[in-house]
């Protein structure tokens, strides 16, 4: 007899477990091939708090790996104290198989912007008024995690306001450099003469593409290295901007505040002109409209990012260990502007490191909500709550299909509590 309930409850708590999640068993049973879980699709866990703001930023790579990395460029200076630079694009030369890449990642950019901007008209976007919390949502939740002025007389409560494209994703800027390797640096005093644009765009311009608004030097021969300095014996003749082709146009319009996409969405762009801005408003034939846009809005933003990966595998980005800053380009800026812990030891100076996707594109890590029309995310139940990127966010409650590498991250096989039940969890 007590084997046959020792059975019997091994098997139910085993059909519990399936129920809960099928990729996951007991310990009789086999795990997932180990590229699952060294994939992260499947087991990506919600990003953590942000970090403070006396520490310093991961390491992209190990400092140690970079120490050996620089005593072998400083063996090589030595052994050959003038070389002719190979490789592109440390030479001053394109990539090729990176120009048509930069174009798509530009035209993506164009495309999630105008998707965007449509989208916050009809999607519900809350941001704090006192930090950079956003929500997307009718309500904003109720987790105390407000780090603004006098959070502590609120609780750490937020202060929801309607939001913008701005607060769903947010492009750091950077300087534009005319020459990334004869001139890689821009002093303090020119900080007012050379123009800063987003530095995605900046990534695009240096991996091929062409804006007239922004030109830049484009070699036709490798320059030297003469002892860890680049020389240029190249006689170029300066070309006339009228010969210069620009594949896309200027980037003024792509800052616009009316965005328009190559092919408009009619019905939710008359419904914009109506201020109709709730989903339950929406008919069918606009539903199936805005599934669309969301749709396409979200492959760009996949296109976009997975294109700027590939191209910063090759030019180099970098970041601030304690600031949000970035620089495109070999070396960071010289501009004494940064206000993070410890700046009065480097004299105002930023600790430049390697940069990651999340630097170059801010991901901004929302709430994932279910019901759009449901109550506020309670502060005690927060370790239910997954998480997504706001793009992604938008994109799914304006229809558009959850991706595979964020299920895990937004807890969709989890089934939290309801209020008067937390007590009764352990």
């Amino acid at each position: 007899m007590r084997v046959t309930v020792t059975f019997s409850n091994h098997s139910l708590l085993k059909q519990l477990s399936y129920r809960l999640n099928p990729t996951l068993s007991l310990a009789s049973e086999t795990w997932p091939a180990a590229a699952s879980v060294d994939d992260g699709s499947q087991y990506s866990d919600v990003p953590k708090p942000c970090r403070r703001k006396s520490e310093r930023k991961a390491y992209v790579t190990p400092m140690k790996v970079l120490i050996e990395r620089a005593k072998a460029e400083r063996q090589a200076r030595k052994a050959q104290p003038c070389r002719v630079l190979e490789e592109p694009p440390a030479n001053g030369l394109l990539v090729p198989e990176l120009v048509e890449i930069a174009h798509r990642v530009y035209q993506a950019r164009r495309s999630l912007l105008s998707g965007l901007s449509q989208l916050v008209r009809v999607i519900p976007v809350l941001r704090c008024g006192l930090c950079d919390e956003v929500h997307i949502g009718y309500v904003g939740h109720e987790i105390r995690s407000c780090s603004g002025p006098k959070s502590f007389s609120r609780n750490a409560m937020h202060i929801w306001r309607r939001g913008r494209v701005r607060d769903v994703i947010f492009f750091p800027k950077c300087f534009h450099l005319y020459d990334r390797v004869g001139k890689p640096r821009v002093g303090h005093d020119e900080r007012f003469c050379v123009p800063r644009i987003p530095a995605i765009v900046e990534l695009c311009i240096q991996a091929g593409l062409d804006l007239e608004k922004y030109p830049t030097k484009r070699r036709t021969k490798p320059v030297y290295c003469i002892e860890g300095r680049i020389v240029d014996f190249e006689a170029v003749a300066e070309e006339d901007k009228n010969d210069r082709k620009c594949s896309f146009e200027n980037e003024q319009q792509s800052v616009n505040p009316s965005f328009v996409l190559t092919q408009p969405v009619e019905k939710v762009q008359n419904l914009f002109n109506d201020n109709i801005s709730h989903l339950d408003q929406l008919s069918d034939e606009e539903r199936n409209k805005l599934r669309d846009l969301s749709k396409h809005t979200l492959d760009s933003w996949f296109e976009m990012t997975l294109g700027a990966k590939k191209i910063m595998e090759k030019y180099v980005v970098n970041t601030c260990g304690y600031c949000p800053e970035v620089q495109v380009g070999p070396k960071g800026h010289k501009l004494r502007m940064c206000k993070a812990s410890k700046h009065q030891s480097r004299n105002g100076l930023h600790a430049w490191q390697e940069a990651t996707i999340d630097d170059v594109v801010s991901p901004n890590f929302v709430w994932h909500v279910e019901d759009l029309n449901g109550s506020a995310l309670n502060n005690n139940l927060k370790r239910y709550y997954g998480k997504a990127p706001a793009v992604v966010e938008l994109c799914v409650h304006a229809g558009a299909p959850i991706p595979d590498q964020y299920r895990s991250m937004m807890r969709l096989d989890v089934v939290s509590p309801d209020r008067d039940e937390v007590d009764l969890v352990a």
